[in-house]
């Protein structure tokens, strides 16, 4: 696949990869079983984060790919007069890759979400796909993080089971830091976090109908459903975005750059 510049979003950059060849290029790393690499999927809460976060902001400047999650991207991007090539949403990359590992042969792992969470999603993505090979689930401790026994159980569970995906539901940047922490010692080819993917696979948590999903709305949907945990995230983070987005309109920064 030929190479393709990056575009510059508030100081981050997100590939220009289109989905089916995000797809391609997960795909082919894991059946190859090359080195561990990581994925990560912008969105505007996380384009803020980064901001004033040296850590996060690191494990993006080292990520195999960076693709946009987020409605807000492509709009910057198409602002900046560097179109993305479109939506690379979490969820349905989490479901496309789930589809095409069972195609392929390839055994999958999924780490985190709420309790039972992963657990209800393996059963819905085994009935869509009775050849995919999930080969565990683990839901941790709240705090486990800190606990260094957790810890090892969680990456013994993992190196024991040896996916070729390893999917990762803590939320941001949570997901991010144990994935930087943790990839090189697991040996998996491919981790990626994907939020609360298991949860809107399970069925737990609603998604937003298409139409928000493709007119940049599905936040305010969320917002809608979980306001009192949300509220901050949304009004507050999607507000602070558009800031930046427009400050690096005015300034004239550079909005294309070379992935590094």
């Amino acid at each position: 696949m030929p190479y393709l510049n990056r575009v510059n979003i508030c100081n981050i950059q997100v590939d220009k990869y289109s989905f089916d060849q995000v797809i391609d290029l997960i795909i082919d790393h894991a059946v190859a079983k090359n080195d561990p690499k990581y994925v990560v999927t912008p969105n505007a809460q996380h384009i803020v984060t980064l901001q004033r976060d040296t850590r996060f902001r690191e494990i993006y400047r080292r990520a195999f790919l960076a693709v946009p999650d987020g409605v807000p991207l492509l709009w910057a991007a198409k602002l900046f007069q560097t179109p993305l090539s479109g939506r690379v949403n979490g969820t349905d990359l989490f479901e496309q890759l789930c589809k095409i590992s069972a195609e392929k042969g390839l055994k999958v792992f999924m780490l985190g979400g709420r309790p039972r969470a992963a657990d209800k999603a393996l059963q819905v993505l085994q009935r869509r796909h009775p050849n995919l090979k999930i080969v565990g689930t683990y839901c941790p401790p709240y705090g486990f993080e800190s606990d260094s026994t957790e810890l090892q159980q969680i990456n013994s569970a993992i190196v024991a089971a040896a996916p070729d995906i390893l999917f990762v539901g803590l939320g941001a940047p949570k997901q991010e830091y144990w994935i930087s922490e943790n990839y090189l010692k697991l040996g998996v080819p491919i981790s990626i976090g994907i939020g609360v993917s298991f949860e809107l696979v399970a069925g737990m948590v609603e998604r937003a109908p298409k139409f928000m999903q493709q007119t940049g709305l599905e936040w305010l949907f969320r917002l809608f459903a979980e306001p009192r945990r949300l509220w901050k995230r949304y009004l507050l983070g999607n507000a602070i975005f558009i800031l930046l987005v427009l400050k690096q309109k005015l300034n004239g920064f550079s909005s294309f750059g070379k992935t590094s």
